[in-house]
């Protein structure tokens, strides 16, 4: 079984997906879930959803260790055709997860009691981010 998910985003930012992959893994039984998102300035990401706090301080995190170029201390980057933050956005997503693999039991994603499902979204323009999902057992 699979379909593609299309997530919008605001800018720079974690944005949860874990309500939508549950309404459609279930019912569906055991096995693995696999996830491609289909883009190289965004990423997929496992992470705590208890706390709004943890998505801010992440995205201000990556945006500390990877600048836009405007930043003089990345002066030498050279690939900036869609803006200041599209090297970046590339560097983000090379350190990040582009894909994941999640076990699935009776339909439901095995995850830990704060863990969501996230898109990363590494450029400051709203996108709409493609996620391709998998279930096979």
């Amino acid at each position: 079984m699979q379909t593609t998910f299309t997530l919008p985003t605001r800018g720079p930012g974690l944005y949860e997906f874990t309500r939508e992959i549950r309404a459609w893994t279930a019912g569906q039984g055991d096995g693995l879930l696999t996830l491609f998102i289909r883009h190289t300035s965004a990423s997929l990401l496992v992470m705590e959803n208890a706390d709004p706090e943890v998505r801010t301080d992440m995205t201000a995190f990556f945006h500390r260790l990877v600048p836009p170029t405007t930043d003089p201390a990345m002066s030498y980057l050279t690939h900036t055709y869609e803006g200041p933050d599209d090297m970046p956005a590339h560097i983000k997503s090379a350190l990040m997860p582009v894909s994941l693999s999640i076990p699935v039991e009776k339909g439901v994603p095995r995850l830990g009691t704060w863990q969501g499902i996230y898109v990363v979204e590494h450029r400051n323009a709203p996108q709409n981010r493609q996620v391709a999902a998998y279930f096979g057992n």
